[in-house]
């Protein structure tokens, strides 16, 4: 099923959206870190349905229960389990078009690669599997910070049409908020997670819209990571911006991924887009930032920035026309329960991701660092 991540630092999620519960197992977190359920807690607190009118009504406290892998508050080496109950399932509001396919789900494309899937509330397509990558990207988190002071910000850069004024100094854009000052603080003070106060008043609005109207909206999620040590990635096929890119379209409805300046500097010069080298507080470093902090698929030790695209939630409450399962048509009024845009708990998702992704190619280059001191010494 794909339901593993990762090289070193490996997590397999588990559960389904109206089963008994979801979670993960994480193999290779280092041992003796320090770790208990309130290390992961507020992750899913913001990843949590029902938040506001903005999400989902279904109701979870996504309470996490860490059932192996530490001992007196550290980690012992070994897997751990995390796991979280589900307790507002509802399958039974499913029950009415079990066999019909809702369209931009994944309904068909489950039958035609399994002949069988999980109807009630998509099974494992569901958002709900998200609940183990966030449980898993807290762990990879606190590892990071504590690692080299790693510091991930994700926020809402659009909804729809309308676009948060946050921009990079490069960008040139009078009055724009800083992306590198921002902290999640700042983006949780308002319900959609936009920073730009008054765009999150008009995405607001434009959420709220599009669910009195039955319908749903997408948008844009930028994220900026601050305190990234030189030399993470791999050169060829597991460059960084490629593993970032893979992590960010396993997501659900996830449709675009850019790093840098992404599709906008196709638009420039190679004597305006170029990172000049520069000494800064007694580093190496770049003068801009165009190429997002990763080069040749390695860190460079600048600012990792990316932007991931969200599609409009695929379930809606208008009447769509589709097909049942023998390819009769069927008028579909979808029930049940969604977020009619799914960017505001997307963030924490992103977050969750980007350590996974960072913590791998941490451990991995560490690991090497590590084989290439014990060679020298040896020679010595």
């Amino acid at each position: 099923m794909g339901s593993t991540f990762g090289t070193l630092f490996r997590l397999s999620t588990w559960g389904e959206s109206h089963g008994g519960g979801v979670g993960v197992v994480v193999d290779g977190c280092p041992p003796r870190l320090e770790l208990d359920e309130s290390d992961v807690q507020p992750q899913l607190d913001r990843r949590r349905p029902g938040q506001s009118v903005l999400t989902t009504p279904r109701q979870e406290t996504d309470t996490v229960r860490i059932l192996s892998g530490t001992f007196e508050g550290r980690t012992l080496g070994t897997p751990i389990l995390l796991a979280v109950d589900n307790k507002d399932a509802r399958p039974s509001a499913y029950e009415s078009f079990k066999d019909v396919y809702r369209p931009s789900h994944a309904d068909f494309t489950y039958d035609a690669k399994y002949g069988i899937r999980n109807w009630q509330g998509g099974g494992r397509a569901s958002a709900r599997e998200t609940v183990g990558r966030v449980a898993a990207g807290a762990i990879a988190e606190k590892i990071l910070a504590l690692a080299s002071g790693v510091s991930i910000v994700s926020y809402v850069k659009r909804v729809a049409d309308t676009e948060a004024c946050i921009h990079f100094k490069e960008e040139g854009v009078d009055g724009a908020l800083d992306p590198l000052k921002l902290t999640r603080r700042k983006v949780d003070q308002t319900p959609v997670r936009c920073p730009d106060l008054k765009a999150a008043e008009e995405m607001i609005q434009v959420i709220d819209e599009a669910r009195r109207d039955g319908d749903s909206v997408g948008g844009i999620i930028e994220t900026v990571v601050r305190n990234v040590p030189p030399g993470l990635g791999e050169p060829v096929f597991d460059r960084l911006e490629a593993d970032l890119a893979k992590a960010m379209l396993s997501l659900p409805a996830t449709k675009g991924f850019e790093i840098g300046s992404g599709f906008e500097g196709t638009r420039l010069r190679g004597s305006e887009h170029n990172d000049p080298y520069i000494r800064r507080r007694g580093r190496i470093g770049t003068k801009t930032n165009f190429s997002g902090g990763v080069q040749g698929g390695i860190s460079n030790g600048e600012p990792i920035h990316f932007r991931v695209a969200f599609k409009p939630t695929a379930t809606i409450r208008k009447p769509q026309q589709t097909v049942d399962d023998t390819g009769k048509r069927r008028t579909l009024e979808a029930r049940g329960r969604h977020d009619p845009c799914v960017l505001p708990r997307a963030v924490p998702l992103v977050e969750a991701m980007t350590a996974l992704v960072l913590v791998d190619h941490w451990l991995r280059q560490t690991s090497r660092e590590e084989a290439v001191r014990r060679i020298e010494g040896d020679r010595a």
